[in-house]
């Protein structure tokens, strides 16, 4: 088992577009098949860059910075799920990407189903890496995040006392073996990632267009049989603290035709916790199904209730 590093990732260099008139930073590598890679809320493309040198050896490997998070711009704007997948798209098409296998993890999943579902003529194939968007249930942590003024408590957090206290508090974590703890130094990187006004305010709405007191607000589980053509994989950590590994089985459930993986030690990061399993599962995936193909007709049917069952469906474990 092969976790990264990801503390030098300067080998992977940021590019910029202009789209709508707000930059996008995004990372390119490689030549063949199109991989689209998304990252998680509060995240950037760093979370994919050590895997990308080895992924470019085969594909085209695109790794943006949402809008509102990274080296991206931050305004004012729409953050929701549906926005983020228009903003994926526009991206496609100002790069010259016809079509992409989309992997998306966490939020990063939720805009990938999106995607899929807003433009399937784009995807080829669907992974979800710890996926947002499957059930209500999420880590209390976010459900405090998006609570009415919790973002007045996140600038103090990012004072050198409020630091080393959140240091102390994910140590505590990580020494007792709790699964958030497991994930200690990723969540801390994370954190690290919104230094200013501009990206703690963008968070606080991309968290508040998915989540709420309750728990999550959106769900892919109402328009999943859309995708029933749509080879898709789901990747999941058994210690997932943030979005419990209950929600795979349930999106496998629901995706019958769905690969299931699950990373036995692994929590939120399961490309981060085993990179080599990581890559060559991915890999396995891609070069033993075929690119999706959309049919319009059978797209009216399904949308109107008129589908059959999808094939049986696999689980791996390991």
């Amino acid at each position: 088992m092969t976790s990264v590093s990801l503390e030098d990732v300067s080998d992977v260099p940021i590019k910029f577009r202009v789209i709508h008139g707000h930059r996008r930073a995004y990372r390119q590598l490689g030549s063949g098949p199109a991989l689209l890679l998304l990252h998680g809320i509060g995240d950037s493309s760093q979370t994919w860059a050590p895997l990308m040198r080895r992924l470019a050896r085969h594909y085209t490997v695109i790794a943006p910075d949402l809008l509102g998070h990274g080296e991206s711009d931050k305004p004012r704007a729409d953050y929701s799920v549906a926005a983020y997948a228009n903003g994926m798209r526009d991206l496609m098409e100002v790069l010259g990407i016809e079509r992409a296998t989309v992997v998306g993890h966490s939020l990063g999943g939720g805009v990938a189903a999106q995607l899929a579902y807003q433009y399937p003529e784009r995807c080829e194939r669907l992974v979800l890496v710890a996926s947002g968007g499957v059930a209500r249930e999420v880590t209390p942590i976010l459900r405090v995040a998006a609570a009415p003024f919790a973002e007045l408590a996140i600038p103090p957090l990012q004072w050198p006392v409020g630091r080393f206290g959140g240091s102390v508090v994910l140590g505590v974590l990580r020494a007792l073996g709790t699964d958030i703890g497991r994930d200690a130094d990723d969540l801390r990187r994370v954190f690290d990632g919104m230094p200013d006004g501009s990206a703690r305010g963008a968070f606080t709405r991309t968290l508040r267009s998915v989540v709420d007191w309750r728990g999550q607000v959106v769900t892919m589980l109402d328009r999943c049989y859309l995708a029933e053509s749509m080879p898709t994989m789901l990747m999941w950590g058994a210690h997932d603290g943030i979005i419990p590994v209950r929600h795979a089985h349930i999106a496998h459930e629901a995706m019958a035709a769905s690969r299931l993986s699950i990373f036995e030690e692994a929590g939120h990061f399961p490309h981060h916790t085993d990179a080599d399993r990581f890559i060559r599962e991915l890999r396995d995936f891609i070069d033993s199904t075929e690119p999706a193909t959309h049919h319009p007709e059978r797209w009216r049917q399904l949308l109107q209730g008129e589908a059959d069952c999808p094939p049986d469906s696999e689980v791996v474990t390991g």
